[in-house]
């Protein structure tokens, strides 16, 4: 026989019910996070073993690209000033 307590209104709870369900939510969250876990390492491992097998690092190839900006930077300055002097020198 269900449990049914009646509340001030008339509205009826099945406290076994109600139990029952919030224990199985409780153990399906559980499994939730932990099948999440499972999936983060397996990701973050293998792509630390991805960035293992590069040729060419991450950080190296960021100091490369951050040289090359540079030296564009410099050279798109210098043809700045360079045409912003023969323009002053023709007037």
């Amino acid at each position: 026989m269900a449990t049914n307590n009646r509340l001030s209104d008339g509205f009826n709870v099945n406290r076994t019910a109600l139990t029952a369900g919030a224990l199985i939510g409780g153990v399906g969250a559980l499994l939730t996070m932990a099948g999440a876990v499972i999936v983060g390492i397996s990701l973050a491992s293998a792509g630390r073993d991805y960035v293992r097998r590069m040729e060419t690092s991450p950080a190296e190839r960021a100091t490369r690209a951050m040289q090359q900006a540079r030296a564009a930077s410099l050279a798109g300055l210098e043809a700045w000033r360079s045409e912003a002097g023969q323009s002053s020198s023709m007037n």
